[in-house]
This record gives C-alpha cells, sequence and structure tokens, in this order.
C-alpha cells in the first residue's frame, strides 16, 4: 500500500468518499477497476488500516473491525460498544436485558443508530435497544461524535449528537466460486443457545444475494447475593428471575453493482422477541413477572451512482413496522391485570447529491421526510403522528494540510393527534463546523476541532405515554465543542502501526430529559433537569506489533473523564451535582495474540462510582466495577472445510456488579462457539 500522503488522486478520492460508502466499495472489489476515473479506487480505501483513518477525522471516530470484535469476547453489539471511549451503556442484566448508549452523557435519544447507512427509528420511546443486534452479520462497527466528514449522507444523520454506525457483510467471492455459507454455533452459561447460518450466492456478473438467520434463547438464571438491607447486613445466594429470553432474526438482501461507478443494495429484515423483565432484587423482595414481547420488520433500499467526475447522486428508502406487548399479570387494579399494545410505523425517503466543484472543495444537499406514527390498545390514547422534513446544506475542503467541512441543517416537525392536545409544531436551524489542521508534512500529527449546534424533541412516550407522558417537556438542546489531537505512524516492521488520540470536549445542555426506570425497567419516569454542564476527556490508543512474521500481537485502551453536572437551580439539592448514572472515570483494554497454531485474547471494562439519584448522597452512591474475560481460539479444517473454535470465560473474577442499582449483572461464565464456512 502507497503511503497516503503521496498520493494525491487517493487524497482526492477520499475527500468525496464517505463511511457510509463503504459496503458499496467492498462489493466493488468483486469488479475490475477502471483506475482511469478519480471515483473508482475502492482497493485503496479498503486496504488501509482503519485505525490510521480514525486519526485524520476531524471529528472523534472509532472503529471495531470484525476481527477486533472476535478478540473482545462479546456477544451482542451492546457489548462491543462498551469498548468505547465516551459511552455510557445502560445493562439491566443478561442476554434479554435492555441495553441503551448514551455518548457524553447526552442520553440515548442523541445518538443516531445507523444499519447498513441508513437510521434505525423507535418514535415511540426515542432510543434504540441495541441489544436486540447480533454481531454474527456484523463486518464493522463504528462510532462518531457530533458530524463525520462525511457530507454525503442523509440528512438524518447530521440531526444526532453522534452515530453509531452497523455495517453488515457484504458478498465476496474467489475466483471460480458462485456460493460461500457459513454455520455458526454458540452454547454457554445460563441456558444459551444461539445457532447462526449465513448463505450468499452469486447471482450473475453484477448481482449478488444473501440470507442469513440467528436464533438465540436463554433462561438467565445466573446466581446472585442478594443483600437484605445494607451490604453489612445478612445476604443470601439467589437465582435471577424471570430473565428467559427467546429472539429469532432473519435477514435477505439483494446486491446490484452494475459498474463501479453504481450500486443498489435492497434489505428486507424481521426479528421479533419474547423475554422476561427481571424486577429489582431489593430487601427481600425480588419477584418479577412482566413479560414483553417485541416484533420489527423492515425494508429499506440504497441507491448510488457516480453521474460524472464532478456529481454523484444517492437515495435511499424504508418502511418500518414495530410491535409491542408488554404484561404484567399481578397488576392489582380492577382488571387483574396490564397488557398494553403499541403499534408503530415510518415511511421514509431520502436523497443526496454531492457536487465537486474543484479538486479540493465540494458541496452536497440532503433532503430526508418521514412520517411516523403510533397506536396503541390504551382508551383515549393519542394516536399521534409526527411528519418531519430535514434538509441540511454542507461543504468540505481538503488539502495538503487542512480538512474543513460546515453544514446547515434545516428541522420542519409537525405533530398532530386524534385525541387530545398534541405536542407543538417545531422550526430549526442548526449550524456544524469542523476542521483537522496537519501542521508537519512528514508526520501524521492533527490537530482538530468541531462545534456542533444540535435538539432532540420529546419522544411519542415522553409525550403521551398514560402513566408518564408530559406534553409540558419542552425540546432537549445541545451544543458540543471539542478540540483533540492525533498521532499515527506505521513504524516498521516489528511495529507495524501505532496510533493515539486525546479529545477534550464541552456540551452544553438545556432543558435536559432523563429517563429512569421505577417499578420495573419497561415504565419510566420522565425528568426535565433544565440545564446540564458537561466537560470531559476521552483518550485512545492502539498498538500492532509484528515480532514475526506469522505472529501478531494488538493491543488497545481507551480512557474517559467525564464531569456531568446539574447547573439549573442554585439553591436546589442536586446543584453543581453529577448526574443519575455518570461515572466520572471510565475505561477498557484489549490485548490479542495471534498466532498460527492458536489465538489468545483478554478484554476488560472498568468504572467508577456513579450515583443513582441527582443527589451525590452516600446512600445513592454506586461503587465502580471492573470485568475481565479471556478467550482462546483456533482455526483448522475439517473434512477440507473451514472451522473455527473459540472458548471465552467471562467475568473470571464472578463478581455481581451493578450498572443500574438493584440490576446484578451474572458473574462468571462460559460461551462455546464453532463456525464453518464452506
Amino acid at each position: 500500500m502507497g503511503k497516503f500522503n503521496k498520493l494525491t488522486v487517493i487524497r482526492h478520492w477520499i475527500m468525496m468518499s464517505t463511511i457510509a460508502l463503504q459496503p458499496f466499495s467492498l462489493f466493488a472489489q468483486q469488479q475490475k477497476a477502471d483506475t482511469a476515473h478519480v471515483y473508482s479506487i475502492p482497493e485503496v480505501i479498503v486496504s488501509e488500516r482503519f485505525h490510521m483513518r480514525e486519526i485524520r477525522s476531524a471529528i472523534p471516530v472509532q472503529m471495531l473491525t470484525r476481527a477486533e470484535l472476535r478478540g473482545l469476547n462479546v456477544l451482542q453489539v451492546s457489548d462491543a460498544v462498551k469498548h468505547f471511549a465516551g459511552v455510557t451503556v445502560k445493562d439491566y442484566g443478561g442476554i434479554g436485558g435492555l441495553k441503551t448508549v448514551s455518548l457524553r452523557s447526552l442520553g440515548a435519544e442523541h445518538t443516531a443508530v445507523g444499519y447498513d447507512g441508513i437510521a434505525v427509528s423507535d418514535c415511540q420511546t426515542g432510543q434504540i435497544d441495541i441489544g436486540r443486534f447480533s454481531l454474527d452479520n456484523i463486518d464493522r462497527l463504528s462510532l462518531s461524535n457530533g458530524q463525520t466528514d462525511n457530507i454525503f449522507q442523509p440528512a438524518r444523520f447530521f440531526a444526532s449528537a453522534g452515530i453509531l454506525n452497523i455495517q453488515t457483510l457484504t458478498p465476496q467471492f474467489k475466483k471460480e466460486k458462485n456460493t460461500n455459507a457459513y454455520t455458526s454455533f454458540k452454547t454457554g452459561s445460563w441456558g444459551l443457545v444461539n445457532p447462526s447460518f449465513r448463505i450468499e450466492q452469486k447471482l450473475a456478473k453484477q448481482w449478488a444475494a444473501s440470507f442469513n438467520s440467528e436464533w438465540m434463547s436463554a433462561d438467565g438464571r445466573y446466581p446472585y447475593t442478594l443483600h437484605y438491607g445494607n451490604a453489612n447486613d445478612s445476604t443470601s445466594l439467589e437465582k435471577r428471575k424471570n430473565t428467559e429470553v427467546k429472539t429469532f432474526r432473519a435477514e435477505t438482501e439483494l446486491f446490484g453493482n452494475f459498474a463501479n461507478s453504481e450500486q443498489w443494495r435492497l434489505k428486507a429484515y424481521y426479528y421479533q422477541s419474547s423475554r422476561g423483565l427481571p424486577g429489582a432484587t431489593t430487601l427481600y423482595y425480588d419477584y418479577a413477572s412482566q413479560h414483553l414481547w417485541d416484533k420489527n420488520a423492515f425494508i429499506q433500499s440504497r441507491y448510488k451512482k457516480e453521474l460524472n467526475e464532478q456529481w454523484a447522486f444517492q437515495t435511499s428508502a424504508k418502511w418500518n413496522w414495530s410491535y409491542q406487548r408488554y404484561l404484567d399479570p399481578d397488576y392489582k387494579g380492577s382488571t387483574g391485570k396490564t397488557e398494553n399494545s403499541y403499534y408503530q410505523q415510518e415511511y421514509y425517503f431520502s436523497a443526496s447529491a454531492l457536487y465537486r466543484m474543484l479538486q479540493n472543495l465540494s458541496f452536497s444537499l440532503s433532503t430526508d421526510g418521514s412520517i411516523n406514527t403510533l397506536n396503541a390498545n390504551l382508551t383515549n390514547f393519542a394516536q399521534p403522528t409526527r411528519y418531519s422534513w430535514l434538509t441540511v446544506v454542507a461543504g468540505k475542503y481538503v488539502n495538503e494540510w487542512l480538512t474543513a467541512s460546515a453544514s446547515l441543517l434545516t428541522t420542519v416537525i409537525n405533530e398532530q393527534t386524534k385525541t387530545g392536545i398534541s405536542g407543538d409544531n417545531h422550526r430549526k436551524l442548526n449550524p456544524d463546523m469542523s476542521a483537522s489542521i496537519k501542521p508537519f508534512a512528514k508526520e501524521d500529527f492533527h490537530i482538530r476541532m468541531f462545534y456542533k449546534n444540535i435538539f432532540r424533541l420529546p419522544s411519542f412516550n415522553d409525550l403521551y405515554y398514560g402513566e408518564t407522558g408530559n406534553r409540558d417537556l419542552l425540546p432537549e438542546k445541545t451544543t458540543q465543542y471539542n478540540v483533540g489531537i492525533t498521532y499515527g505512524k506505521e513504524i516498521n516492521k516489528f511495529f507495524s502501526s501505532v496510533s493515539a488520540t486525546v479529545d477534550a470536549y464541552y456540551n452544553q445542555v438545556s432543558n435536559k430529559i432523563i429517563a429512569t426506570p421505577t417499578k420495573n425497567i419497561f415504565v419510566w419516569s420522565m425528568v426535565n433537569l433544565g440545564e446540564v454542564d458537561i466537560r470531559g476527556l476521552d483518550a485512545t490508543l492502539h498498538i500492532n506489533l509484528q515480532p514475526w512474521e506469522n505472529i501478531a500481537l494488538n493491543l488497545s485502551g481507551n480512557y474517559t473523564y467525564q464531569r456531568a453536572l446539574d447547573m439549573t437551580d442554585p439553591s436546589g439539592k442536586t446543584y453543581k451535582n453529577q448526574i443519575a448514572y455518570t461515572p466520572r472515570t471510565s475505561g477498557s483494554g484489549q490485548a490479542s495474540l495471534e498466532m498460527p497454531w492458536i489465538n489468545l485474547s483478554y478484554s476488560f471494562l472498568l468504572s467508577g462510582k456513579r450515583y443513582v439519584l441527582g443527589q451525590n448522597l452516600a446512600e445513592n452512591r454506586l461503587e465502580g466495577y471492573s470485568d475481565h474475560s479471556v478467550s482462546a481460539s483456533r482455526e483448522f479444517k475439517i473434512k477440507g472445510i473451514n472451522t473455527l473454535l473459540s472458548l471465552e470465560v467471562l467475568n473470571l473474577a464472578n463478581k455481581n456488579y451493578e450498572i443500574v442499582r438493584n440490576f446484578p449483572m451474572p458473574g462468571r461464565s462460559a460461551r462455546v462457539t464453532i463456525k464453518m464456512t464452506y
């Protein structure tokens, strides 16, 4: 691979390309590239180290490749995201527990989740349960704060404080091979059974298709220590109750690669789950009987075409349907139970155009429209409908020492209900600016900074939910500032690469909405804190060593310090107190040793103390924790079939630490995986 700073043509392509378009570039490898065109050299982009690309970004970007994910001892996307700096994942324990991601204390509603370049939505809660995403079909995860350097993407991605992008696998066929097949089976502690299957078929020179499905079942009845009263009082060993989970996921895709400059991708997705909702383990009471059923189906399409060296166009469309049923059979009211069903639909369309005015200067225009509806079997339910129209104009400039971009987002929201008063309509303008400066020509050292102003509306649950809905909640406004330095170097054969980033940030949040669980994890209490001041520091380090030709050692780690204080009322009891469930310090690390005969991996997570309520009192303190896991894997052949066998031991210290109070995490467990490639 040639040096990045010596290839001006490659730099021009990277300026015009985007992370979101990389799946098309991966599939394009199957076709012979026409190197006469600037826009069609995907091989160079794919071969570059991802972590070297992270340091060149004007905003903090973190990535995990498929190979790195295998060494992290993780089962779901939610487990992997915990290894990103600046991330807080609320985890209520077990495989089936609800898991949401918050970026730099801004709340899960401010984090967009993209699935193959199109946003995943939930108008009911405003936040995505990332525990539903398996890693068997994932090629890459990326997390970005602020607005990415990619100006050629749907407008919806400009309307969030950060983006978690999930990139699924794209078919790649070896010569004279038209079919790829993969099977995997995982089993382990707490009744885990997890088979999956994927098949890829080359239909013609320009067409390919794939299908994959997965089933997962677990009883989740792990042991934990129940404290009667204070920690120093008597204890007993109990087993978690009402923790069973069963999920099924199926996806099928059609890929059209008409040329290196024209691609189309069509995906159909179905997911369903049935899970018990474990209760809080308080005092002598650990009983729970609530149950939750989810179903989700969507069809999404994405088309991209390079019209010529100056113009590019892409469009996306999606239909999404979700169903959720909640049952509490022990409700003490006149009905004897609570049984609620919710139905939501979304119709979404996006179109974007990119204009390369000069070799170093480009502009884009993106517009998105969506219609979201929510219905329920509740008496006098509002049945809201939200019409959203987002339009963004963006520009980007790149030369030898500077990468700079800016955008202006226009948001138009109209809302109506069939019953009662609807939420307010909104018209907003939100700017964003970022820059990365490379002061030394021969060193990959960068100084970066960004500013972003954005807001998020209260979700339908925030506004209309029967028990906790508050139609007086104000939109949550956020202003983000970031300044950082990055460095990377490919040193020699032994030190193949080193990269490091340090970013300091300051977030101002007004009318912040905090969601906390009450009697169980389905019913929430909504609180408007008013003003929150968030200051923090994120640091990451990646080292790749190659001591011998067939042996590699990869080391990585990150550290986060953040102070997120309630600044609403100087006379209030929570003034200048750390907001709930936000640790001051957190971090993670990973080491993997790759050898011809075996691969070994070690990973850890750590978190400092947190407070479960806004008042930082001793009785509200939740102690810090650390989680250590190891794994060993080996690849070999069985009758000519490539086989991977891995063994993982999780939470070596066997601690039932709590991420959320009274929801203990599993102790030590084991997991075995066998995967075959045909």
